[in-house]
């Protein structure tokens, strides 16, 4: 069937089973790599991207369920050349190790910060607890995330 998304900006039309997972779009047909296979059951947020301003899973998203939205991945967030804020946060915090669950710290952290700009450090913990980081820069990575909370409630 053919499936039409919108992704970082641009419109993809792309022949899939509507119940494909949006992850395997994203990675597989449109090669995306910020998005990654993780647990394949939206409990680590690997997976994540920003769809109508809020955090998905999209291993449990079906393809149908984002027609017609804007969805957003790392990519889309800024260039090695101008990165976005909460990019250049974590590289000003040298908040990343492995990279693992980078793009899902990241998304996750965005799209809470965005709606919640004054977001306390605790509630900030509890929106991202749901993404696994098996390296433990959680110091830096809230570091980071407060540096963009900061950036965007001035």
């Amino acid at each position: 069937m053919s499936i039409t998304l919108k992704v970082n900006g641009r419109i993809h039309t792309l022949d899939l089973d509507p119940s494909t997972p949006l992850l395997y779009a994203l990675s597989d047909d449109l090669d995306l790599r910020g998005p990654k296979f993780g647990c394949g059951l939206g409990q680590c947020g690997a997976c994540t991207a920003i769809v109508n301003g809020a955090a998905v899973r999209t291993c449990i998203t079906p393809v149908r369920a984002a027609v017609g939205k804007d969805i957003v991945t790392l990519e889309g967030l800024g260039s090695p050349e101008k990165p976005h804020p909460i990019q250049q946060a974590f590289i000003d915090e040298q908040a990343a190790q492995c990279g693992f669950c980078l793009s899902g710290v990241i998304l996750t952290a965005k799209a809470f910060i965005d709606k919640n700009p004054k977001a306390t450090d605790a509630e900030m913990q509890a929106a991202l607890s749901g993404v696994l980081c098996r390296c433990f820069t959680h110091t830096r990575m809230h570091a980071a995330i407060r540096r963009y909370r900061k950036a965007v409630s001035r």
